[in-house]
């Protein structure tokens, strides 16, 4: 039991996280060198035992956490994703499994899970899918109004762009990211169609400026929201702390007046 102890208390000590951002850290710039074919030709043996001492060290790690918290484990979504992000870089890289073996890369994810910053990012994110989903289905009410719409005004004369459902459906998501929406499109049918703009200028004053900004202020709250709650639980546990230091000094104070008694 005691080994227990030891092991849990070098898991959860903050030297031993930094050891593992290092790992991750090691490991992302030697996945990166193995697409080198010349700086694997000249050093492909000592990248490919770095990468494999790397992995040695994630499972060694998966390992020791399953022998400390045992079911525990697998109670907590960050190990979960961390035994599914080792587990695939375990998989032999052979004929159709090459495809996974790629997915190696995706150990450097694991930095997210051991950096308390970047997971309160993810986290915010995630507290913002149900919001985010309403505000897609949006979107998409839009875009298919407006691929529809473009479909038929514009389709006849730029069969490219508009010809179909799914290419207005494009063009127009090119439009929303403004990448060459005014020169590249809208200036175009603007030369056959004159009053064209009062299709386009609605469309990405709604989209883009109204209905991404929307998305981005779900993900900054939902941020805060996470953030908040993590300041409240710190300051709780703060507060744990101070109250089991005055019981500790309360519980001493009776033996130190009996000892000024008796004296």
């Amino acid at each position: 039991m005691p080994i227990l102890q030891r092991l849990s208390a070098v898991l959860d000590s903050p030297r031993f996280g930094q050891f593992i951002t290092a790992v991750i850290l090691v490991n992302a710039v030697t996945l990166g060198l193995e697409t080198a074919p010349s700086i694997m030709a000249r050093a492909g043996g000592i990248i490919t035992l770095i990468d494999e001492a790397c992995l040695a060290i994630f499972v060694i790690e998966i390992f020791s956490k399953l022998l400390v918290q045992r079911h525990r484990f697998f109670l907590s979504g960050w190990n979960n994703f961390d035994f599914i992000i080792v587990g695939i870089a375990l998989v032999p890289g052979a004929q159709g499994l090459s495809v996974l073996r790629a997915l190696r890369i995706l150990r450097v994810l694991r930095v997210i899970s051991v950096a308390p910053s970047l997971r309160r990012v993810v986290e915010g994110f995630i507290t913002a899918l149900p919001g985010m989903g309403s505000v897609f289905l949006l979107m998409a009410i839009i875009f298919y109004i407006g691929s529809v719409i473009a479909t038929k005004l514009f389709g006849g004369s730029f069969p490219e762009w508009f010809g179909t459902l799914g290419l207005s459906a494009y063009s127009l998501f090119q439009i929303m990211t403004l990448e060459s929406w005014s020169m590249g499109i809208a200036r175009p049918v603007m030369e056959v169609y004159p009053y064209a703009w009062a299709f386009f200028v609605p469309f990405i004053m709604v989209t883009t400026f109204a209905v991404v900004n929307l998305l981005v202020g779900l993900i900054v709250n939902s941020m805060q929201e996470v953030s908040s709650v993590e300041d409240v639980e710190r300051m709780d546990a703060y507060r744990d702390q101070v109250l089991a230091r005055l019981e500790a000094i309360e519980q001493r104070l009776p033996t130190q007046n009996s000892n000024i008694a008796k004296k």
